[in-house]
């Protein structure tokens, strides 16, 4: 009935009279509070179930508790070998190597599954698939979009925050504190001033129409995302009007805003510009540093200057009388030709002059440049990163913009939090961060990160649900609203929340743990004609989803099979392969994307340079996420142009020729090794009878074309090149293959 009103009320005030205008009785009732996801955490008891035996942890009583009410019962447990590649591709998103394999498969310890689980935790290559989770919600690029689409400058920093922070099992309520105001924090660091690029991440426009809209537009992008990804709730739609559906007022928008309305972009024109990762204090220090580096500088100068014209008039110098004679002719008076000898030869000259000074003078340039080296001790340069800033000025004032335009200026509103989530409104307006900053931002974050904030541990428990399962339990995860889908298990969900704050202290690795030590986690794929009829949608959880592995995983797992992924860790991003065709359109094809270098792209996918006016095709027809807002779920389509990248794509191919010469490397020219070993690698399985009399079969009638094809063309080629051309058409085959594609 509530919504119902709200939604006549906004009807009536959008086409009800010519000026928009706010409803000024919007009024937070008891009854909208009571709705299940601005209710109280509650941890529900543990439901009893009738299948003990089939319990491992609590998860399992939630979910079997609703199966057994229907009379259902789940799915038998995988099989350990597909267990396993599920295990390594979820938390790591590579399969696992043959020893590996072999390893496990031997371990025959009750512990065995547990301990693999751990092993994988504490890869480096579980921060870098699990990063990727988070790059989606937090709308990563390394450009800014819009016509010029020029690059975020030290952006990728951020991304290697996440990884490690992933890595580190840093709390889940830091990880938010750090992003939201890392720099207000009392032990502010060069680490969680790098986070706070959360807030820079998003498109930006470099020469608006209108720089007052485009400053609302640029906050907007960072409520929409913060109430997306922290809350799960949409404050964004509150921007020109009260919300339609939930609880939330324009003015709790606005008031939003207000805590985000200190932060400025650094920029220098239209150029995008990144700074020192430090504090308020310490980019000070770094600026009061460089005013005295570039003091000693110009005494350095004066010094040498002194007898400048009387040694190049001298004929000492070794230089060539023409190189002298430039040096000698005002810098705008210069020739191209002067000019690129004087640039050439400045440092050789430099060095010349100190030789030549009395002795007086080089002492006194020598203590100058031991005055320089101290100042750089003292105080040392600082990596440059990608985020906003806040200085120590008094923050600006706020006012509630009309039909969300800047120049239809409301009432002023003060810094705060949605009135639903909170009995009584907190004071934000009157905070200061240690950093000398408003501390808004650090106030609001801190609430975002409390155990009593309804929606915070919520969100991120169904996140993590949803990446190991393909669906959350609620499966709109970025909308616990209104008009959001309602959990399928909520006293699940409250007991996972509950225990993720309180037991877990907001550890994503226990969760991880929690999830995976479960029945429900371990239930086969296998499909059931009943439950599948009635529950096409595995509401219920009846079985273990199956599902299309996301691009990275698949590009990665095909540089792990072929032995071409290289592993380091973090930097800036690599440019993938993009085929000439798709650049030619542009006016310097060779300016907007380097020329392409395999070894150099051959790193994991979370590494690729992410351009949004240029995705990399590859990427792109596999479902990578939209760039340019919060991606709480990934399109999960199935395509023609999917089957013809990773069959007739050169990546495919290259690592499809990559892999045969692994196969004829390490086993030879006997072909049912050969088979043998690419099941292993790939499939993490050997093949069947069937399959290896299939695929000999396949090899044979390639063998054949290929003759064919060569004396049709008057051309020769070798038994040895039909057999290898011919394994490389088979490996092409192996990694189009659905069981390599898929999640076991």
């Amino acid at each position: 009935m509530m919504m119902t009103l709200r939604f006549s009320m906004w009807l009536a005030v959008c086409f009800g009279c010519g000026l928009f205008v706010m409803a000024d009785d919007f009024k937070i009732s008891d009854s909208d509070r009571e709705h299940w996801s601005f209710s109280p955490v509650v941890r529900h008891a543990i439901p009893m179930v009738k299948n003990r035996d089939w319990v491992q942890t609590p998860i399992d009583t939630f979910v079997l508790a609703k199966l057994e009410k229907q009379g259902w019962q789940p799915n038998p447990i995988a099989e350990r070998p597909d267990l396993m590649r599920r295990l390594y591709l979820d938390l790591t998103g590579l399969p696992p190597s043959i020893d590996e394999q072999e390893k496990f498969l031997a371990d025959k310890a009750s512990d065995a599954i547990e301990r693999l689980i751990d092993d994988l935790l504490n890869r480096p290559s579980y921060g870098e698939r699990w990063a990727r989770h988070w790059l989606d919600l937090v709308r990563y690029a390394e450009t800014n979009g819009y016509e010029r689409d020029g690059a975020k400058p030290s952006v990728w920093r951020f991304r290697d925050y996440v990884i490690e922070a992933f890595n580190s099992d840093k709390p889940y309520d830091r990880f938010i504190v750090e992003q939201f105001a890392g720099d207000e924090l009392p032990d502010a660091s060069m680490e969680t001033i790098i986070a706070t690029g959360f807030h820079r991440l998003g498109p930006w426009d470099d020469e608006p129409a209108d720089f007052e809209q485009d400053r609302a537009d640029q906050l907007d992008d960072i409520i929409r995302t913060t109430s997306q990804v922290f809350l799960g709730i949409t404050v964004g739609c509150a921007r020109c009007h009260n919300h339609k559906f939930d609880p939330i007022a324009a003015e709790d928008y606005y008031r939003l805003a207000a805590v985000l309305d200190p932060l400025k972009r650094p920029q220098g024109g239209r150029a995008d510009l990144d700074l020192p990762a430090g504090t308020l204090a310490q980019r000070a220090a770094l600026i009061e540093r460089d005013r005295q580096i570039d003091a000693c500088r110009k005494q350095i100068a004066v010094v040498r200057d002194s007898i400048r014209t009387e040694f190049l008039a001298s004929g000492k110098s070794a230089l060539p009388a023409d190189i002298v004679t430039a040096f000698g002719v005002a810098a705008d008076q210069r020739t191209s030709t002067q000019k690129d000898f004087v640039s050439k030869h400045t440092m050789q000259l430099e060095a010349e002059l100190l030789a030549a000074l009395p002795t007086d003078k080089r002492e006194q340039v020598s203590q100058l440049e031991i005055q320089l080296a101290k100042l750089r001790e003292t105080t040392p340069d600082l990596p440059r990163a990608y985020f906003l800033m806040e200085s120590a000025e008094p923050p600006p004032k706020t006012f509630l913009l009309l039909r969300g335009q800047a120049t239809a200026r409301g009432k002023e509103v003060q810094p705060g939090v949605p009135l639903v989530l909170v009995k009584q409104q907190l004071d934000l307006s009157s905070q200061k961060s240690p950093q000398g900053t408003s501390g808004r931002r650090l106030a609001f974050a801190r609430w975002m990160a409390s155990a009593d904030n309804p929606l915070t541990a919520r969100v991120i428990v169904n996140r993590v649900w949803q990446y190991h399962f393909g669906e959350a339990l609620v499966r709109t995860p970025s909308d616990f609203g209104i008009i959001g889908e309602e959990p399928t298990h909520p006293e699940l969900l409250d007991w996972l929340a509950h225990w993720f704050v309180h037991d877990a202290n907001w550890s994503i690795k226990k969760l991880h743990r929690l999830i995976l030590a479960s029945n429900t986690y371990r239930m086969s794929k296998a499909d059931h004609p009943l439950y599948g009829e009635k529950d096409p949608r595995n509401v219920s959880f009846w079985r273990f989803p199956y599902r299309r592995l996301e691009v990275e995983a698949i590009r990665d797992s095909m540089l792990v099979v072929s032995g071409q992924l290289r592993r380091p860790i973090g930097g800036p991003g690599v440019y993938l392969e993009i085929a000439p065709e798709v650049l030619a359109g542009n006016s310097d094809p060779n300016v907007v994307w380097p020329k392409f270098d395999e070894a150099a792209s051959s790193r994991r996918t979370v590494y690729a340079f992410v351009k949004r006016a240029l995705i990399v095709p590859f990427l792109e027809v596999l479902d990578v996420c939209d760039t340019t807002r919060s991606t709480e779920l990934r399109n999960r389509t199935t395509i023609a142009p999917q089957a013809l990248a990773l069959f007739n794509g050169e990546f495919a191919n290259r690592q499809a020729k990559h892999l045969a010469e692994r196969l004829a490397r390490e086993a030879g020219d006997d072909l049912t090794r050969q088979i043998d070993l690419a099941f292993r690698l790939t499939l993490c399985r050997t093949p069947n009878a069937t399959e290896v009399a299939t695929l000999k079969r396949y090899l044979a009638e390639q063998n054949d074309l290929l003759v064919n094809e060569a004396k049709t063309n008057n051309s020769s080629i070798s038994p040895h090149d039909i057999q290898r051309k011919s394994l490389e058409l088979l490996c092409r085959v192996i990694l189009n293959l659905n069981e390599f594609v898929y999640s076991n």
